[in-house]
């Protein structure tokens, strides 16, 4: 285990598999294992939780990348050890925990998806808010060949991106969907040229680092409650964050700035 570099802009200690950067007020975070394809091991699990866990106040957007040609290739096969039934539940779990950590944190993720997004890896893009895919980006759940199941929280979030069914022959025939496909039903929102990706994901967080922090919570925590609530539920419950939203004084002040013709009209992007 390696403490971040001192000049990283963060005080939490990180394993050598992860490095952070901090510009100005988003974080860029790198899976850095390019020999493992980035691989993901226990102390990477670990050193995600702790990061997206104890992110600065001023931190408001995330950027995930990977280093060398691939994001991320899942789980390190060396970590398959003979668990009891117990100890591979706990396993789970932390895997759980930590890639909770991105979904419902404090700042919005952007995940920067190049190469191989397979497996676990799959699962970390899938807890992530924003994906901004290179077209050499392909996704695979290959779990089902190995003998084992997901377990980092893919069968909860991934049908919910793709559905049942696209995930159930994923893992059932081993299929592979390349950026392209991955583009048209719906893992990644954008798709862009090799190479172009971090630049993109830098330039989609600095946007959402713009909205007001109110908002951003809405959207991240508790948008999903709501797409998962009865519709009488989903209704209250968006009544009351939308009161809490435009109640705040940045709110109000964004409001008046647009009445006052003060601030940018929507565009197309």
């Amino acid at each position: 285990m390696s403490a971040a570099k001192p000049d990283s802009g963060f005080d939490v200690e990180l394993p050598r598999s992860l490095k952070a950067e901090r510009r100005g007020d988003l974080a860029v975070l790198r899976l850095a294992r390019p020999e493992k394809r980035n691989a993901i091991d226990d102390p990477t699990v670990l050193g995600i939780e702790r990061f997206f866990g104890s992110l600065p106040d001023g931190i408001k957007a995330v950027v995930l990348h990977g280093e060398g040609e691939h994001f991320c290739s899942g789980l390190d096969l060396g970590e398959l050890t003979a668990r009891g039934v117990a100890e591979g539940i706990e396993h789970s779990r932390s895997w759980h925990r930590a890639f909770e950590r991105i979904e419902f944190g404090r700042a919005p993720v952007v995940a920067v998806l190049h190469g191989a997004v397979v497996g676990g890896g799959l699962e970390i893009a899938a807890a992530c808010h924003i994906r901004v895919a290179e077209s050499s980006a392909y996704y695979a759940l290959p779990e089902g060949s190995r003998g084992i199941f997901v377990g980092g929280g893919a069968s909860v979030r991934l049908p919910r991106i793709i559905g049942t069914s696209r995930m159930t022959d994923m893992m059932l025939t081993g299929r592979t969907y390349d950026a392209e496909e991955g583009q048209a039903i719906g893992i990644s929102h954008y798709l862009v040229a090799p190479g172009a990706g971090l630049a993109k994901g830098l330039e989609l967080a600095t946007r959402i680092a713009g909205n007001a922090p109110m908002t951003n919570f809405a959207v991240t925590h508790v948008l999903p409650r709501i797409a998962e609530s009865d519709p009488a539920s989903g209704y209250l419950t968006e009544a009351l964050i939308s009161a809490i939203a435009q109640g705040d004084d940045e709110a109000k002040a964004r409001l008046k700035a647009f009445l006052e013709k003060r601030a940018p009209k929507t565009v197309r992007h």
